[in-house]
């Protein structure tokens, strides 16, 4: 089964959403634009129904060619054990994203139960774990972090308001950096509206958090594009990389070197996703 040549992980984009109780879909969009697919045995499935959903999905990621992250049951409850159980060692496992972290200790035991070497994306969805987010960033096994926006909003009664929601993201922001992980992962738009999906794309690039959680292959295009740096950028960082190397490195104020971390980045995300100057 081929696919596109791929994001990684710590770089991508887009965090597709699939229902782990529809495994008829799982090759379809495991082919999909999306930089990487989380196959849902949580939320998207109903509880009497997550032993036979967690088994499909063993079963998919025991085939050749085929990989995927697995979004598992949270720590709390009776199927955490036996998603990573069930799941600990199959060869095309990429990681876990876990459900309703709120400590530190939920990312490390996890990862140890798998085997000390899957990588943990932790997915916080409530006050207490914002409120633990650099713990939780800094657990050993945590990978990387990701926001569960609506149930933070149940759990707080916050609004969908941007500016009700910055805070949460920023804490994100500020974890990762603290925790010296990748940036974090913004929790989904439910929209199907491109302008609406675009308005929020661009409020997550703009608040420092680099993916965006996804429920519909639709979504994919206008996250990765919006994600990405603009070919305009990308012109900019090579042309200015250029021109510093050409006069032989010599750095002329304080504005040289950040300008130059940035051109840097920018070259190297371009590299990963395939963007061209224009």
């Amino acid at each position: 089964m081929s696919r596109r040549p791929e994001v990684p992980a710590e770089l991508a984009r887009s965090w597709l959403l699939v229902n782990a109780a529809d495994p008829d879909s799982f090759d379809r969009l495991q082919t999909s634009r999306a930089d990487q697919v989380v196959l849902d045995i949580e939320d998207a499935v109903d509880p009497t129904n997550k032993p036979a959903a967690r088994e499909a999905v063993a079963e998919w990621l025991t085939r050749d060619g085929c990989s995927a992250w697995v979004r598992i049951n949270d720590h709390a409850t009776g199927f955490w054990s036996g998603d990573v159980d069930r799941l600990s060692g199959l060869p095309g496992l990429r990681g876990v994203m876990l459900a309703k972290t709120e400590a530190a200790e939920h990312v490390t035991e996890t990862f140890d139960r798998l085997g000390g070497a899957t990588p943990v994306l932790a997915l916080l969805e409530s006050a207490l774990g914002i409120e633990n987010a650099v713990a939780v960033a800094s657990a050993r096994g945590a990978f990387r972090l990701a926001f569960g926006s609506g149930d933070y909003r149940r759990d707080t009664g916050t609004s969908a308001d941007d500016l009700a929601m910055a805070y949460p993201r920023s804490r994100l922001v500020v974890a990762s950096r603290i925790g010296d992980l990748p940036g974090p992962i913004d929790g989904p738009t439910v929209s199907n509206n491109h302008q609406v999906l675009r308005d929020q794309s661009a409020m997550t690039v703009s608040l420092g958090l680099t993916g965006k959680l996804c429920l519909d292959p639709g979504q994919v295009p206008v996250i990765n594009e919006v994600i990405s740096p603009t070919p305009s950028d990308v012109a900019w960082a090579r042309d200015f990389v250029a021109e510093f190397e050409a006069r032989g490195r010599v750095v002329r104020d304080g504005s040289d070197l950040p300008r130059l971390g940035r051109a840097r980045k920018i070259e190297r995300l371009a590299t990963a996703f395939g963007v061209q100057p224009s």
